[in-house]
């Protein structure tokens, strides 16, 4: 019988089929020469192999979000330590029953700060209600580094919508994994900081900071540096809780003493509530009512 060449047909044999084919054939990889390059683990961990690593940590994570129309995100920052306001109240009065003065004072803080949690989770749901109603192309992703604390609330504020959501968690030498409210198919994993930081960007077309540490700050200034220096196109920059921010940098002081122009505190905006926020991501894009 006569055989058909087809036109989209693979030439090139299947890389992880063969592999898969090798080890049902009951020969298991070896640590040992022979070992095929891409699949040996001692080889790829090699620091002469570090620029192979960097490339894989840029591939995977775009390569996926392509495959799942996933081209444009609103990324949340945030502190991982918030919590939501129930079990903020539990660990104060648990701490209150210890009396230990340092235990309570962390308890009332992370209570304090525990509406975040609860203005996060609720700004994510307005993006994704309003995803839900545009077409594809226009749609607009929670993205977060995947953690606890205000980036769970903010997956968590998609997932509540059944709207998907991105994780771009980080390897860090305590144990950490992505929070339960991912997308699982979005849910990734990074050995390095730039890389993660740079993935964050790549799609972002808006970036909101909750209060948070020196994560947090270390993503947000990074940002504000690109756009400011004209690395990276303006996008909007929302900080979230206009009485920490202003307590915590004092950016008049910097416009004071010269080390940035007065237009360089236009940037950002500064808000205290979720459909501000939202708003002035509308504002900047002129969005269409959907």
């Amino acid at each position: 019988m006569e055989q058909h060449q087809y036109l989209n047909e693979r030439r090139i044999a299947d890389a992880w089929a063969d592999l898969q084919a090798h080890a049902n054939s009951g020969n298991t990889l070896q640590a040992d020469a022979y070992r095929l390059a891409f699949a040996d683990p001692e080889f790829l961990l090699r620091r002469e192999t570090r620029g192979i690593r960097f490339q894989l940590e840029l591939l995977k994570p775009d390569l996926a979000q392509q495959d799942l129309g996933i081209e444009n995100t609103i990324v949340v920052f945030g502190s991982a330590r918030v919590r939501e306001p129930a079990e903020a109240q539990e660990q104060l009065e648990f701490a209150e029953a210890s009396g230990d003065a340092r235990a309570i004072a962390k308890a009332r803080a992370l209570l304090r700060n525990a509406h975040f949690y609860d203005r996060a989770r609720e700004f994510a749901r307005i993006v994704a209600r309003y995803s839900a109603r545009c077409p594809k192309e226009d749609q607009l992703f929670i993205c977060t580094g995947g953690g606890p604390g205000i980036m769970e609330a903010a997956n968590r504020g998609a997932h509540d919508e059944n709207a998907p959501n991105v994780g771009l968690n980080i390897a860090l030498p305590h144990e950490q994994s992505g929070n339960r409210f991912i997308s699982p198919e979005l849910s990734f994993k990074f050995h390095y900081f730039a890389l993660r930081k740079m993935h964050f960007m790549m799609r972002a077309k808006a970036l909101v900071a909750f209060p948070g540490g020196f994560g947090t700050l270390d993503e947000l200034f990074e940002v504000i540096t690109l756009v400011q220096c004209k690395k990276a196109k303006p996008v909007p920059i929302v900080l979230f809780g206009s009485d920490y921010w202003k307590r915590l940098i004092h950016f008049d002081v910097l416009v004071e003493e010269g080390m940035i122009s007065p237009e360089d505190v236009d940037l950002f905006k500064l808000v205290d509530d979720p459909q501000d926020a939202w708003k002035h991501i509308v504002q900047f894009y002129d969005l269409p009512k959907v």
